[in-house]
């Protein structure tokens, strides 16, 4: 089912003018009537009486039929059960009293989503901020949002493509396109889009490795590549946002933007995984260091064969290489020994 505009023309206000002095004239009616009642002329007020009273009974049904649209604001109408249209545009508006507003996520609050309109539901939305679930609030209007809001769904632990459980959490800057089918195709459009942002997410993260790893394959392609939740946050991003969209597209919404708001190793792999890391910072550092040293030791004995300072043999150069990659490669300052002798 696609979405049709409710082309009616925005009567409201004359409307409402014309229906306040039809519910005045019945009140007047009723006046008249009581007062000819009491002078005798009972076929006159007692016809008054009864239009009075017809009028004011009936004549507040019109004023159902009054409609006001705010800017990004849409209404579904339906009559009788079948859909009549959709009124997008904002102003005044009178239509059947008889149709009725459908919008089954009214009740519905997701997380940290825009469409909050008290303080009472922002407070209660803080409060499922971690879970990332949705809380029904009475009293809401029937009125579907049309504006941009974020849906940030909480922190989900998922194994990577090695089996390291990892916390991850996502933001989704979201809209509705079509308000007939989100009302009409699934059940409700904000439960489910909530559904499915956590199915897109774990798709999409058992992919990729935390970390840069060996032999990994995350495009599909057959060929390894340096691909990870770390490094590609854009890419994954990006994967999870299509994702997405291609789950929700039937129900009328549009994925703008999904975006990694939290990453990191569970915690009980947290520790193990931060002393690995810092294990290869130092074994890279140490590379860097004793690579440092070979050339220094290199550019000395080049410069002391340049000079023809000392004559050197194999011994004595393998007894100064020593001693120069002790100082350099030590994590000490080096403690001098001054030997007044021979070196044999």
């Amino acid at each position: 089912m696609s979405e049709k505009i409710y082309t009616k023309q925005k009567l409201g206000m004359a409307v409402l003018l014309l229906d306040i002095v039809v519910l005045i004239l019945g009140c007047i009616m009723i006046v008249f009537g009581a007062i000819n009642l009491q002078r005798s002329s009972h076929a006159i007020g007692v016809t008054l009486l009864v239009l009075g009273i017809i009028i004011d009974v009936f004549g507040w049904i019109p004023l159902c039929g009054l409609k006001v649209i705010k800017p990004q604001e849409a209404l579904v109408l339906t009559l009788f059960g079948n859909y009549k249209g959709t009124l997008r545009d904002p102003g005044f508006y009178y239509v059947n009293p008889f149709c009725t507003s459908v919008n089954p996520a009214a009740n519905t609050r997701l997380a940290q989503s825009g469409d909050a309109e008290t303080s009472k539901v922002r407070g209660l939305q803080l409060n499922l901020g971690d879970s990332g679930k949705s809380t029904a609030v009475e009293g809401s209007s029937k009125k579907i949002s049309l504006k941009a809001m974020t849906l940030n769904n909480g922190r989900q632990k998922i194994n990577d493509c090695l089996g390291n459980p990892v916390e991850i959490g996502i933001a989704v800057i979201w809209r509705v396109t079509d308000t007939a089918k989100a009302v009409f195709t699934v059940d409700n459009y904000k439960e489910y889009l909530s559904l499915q942002c956590d199915s897109a997410l774990r798709n999409i993260v058992r992919v990729y490795p935390y970390d840069v790893a060996q032999g990994v394959d995350t495009t599909g392609d057959g060929n390894a590549d340096e691909g990870s939740l770390r490094g590609s946050a854009e890419v994954v991003a990006s994967r999870i946002k299509d994702e997405i969209q291609s789950k929700v597209e039937n129900a009328g919404m549009e994925i703008i933007e999904a975006r990694i708001t939290y990453l990191a190793y569970a915690p009980e792999i947290a520790s193990v995984m931060l002393q690995r890391q810092q294990a290869s910072a130092i074994i890279d550092a140490r590379k860097m260091i004793v690579d440092g040293a070979v050339g220094m030791v290199e550019m000395a004995l080049e410069k002391l064969n340049e000079k023809e300072l000392v004559q050197l043999d194999e011994e004595r150069k393998a007894a100064m290489v020593s001693n120069l990659l002790v100082v350099l490669c030590g994590n000490h300052d080096a403690q001098p020994v001054v030997n007044s002798g021979s070196l044999y």
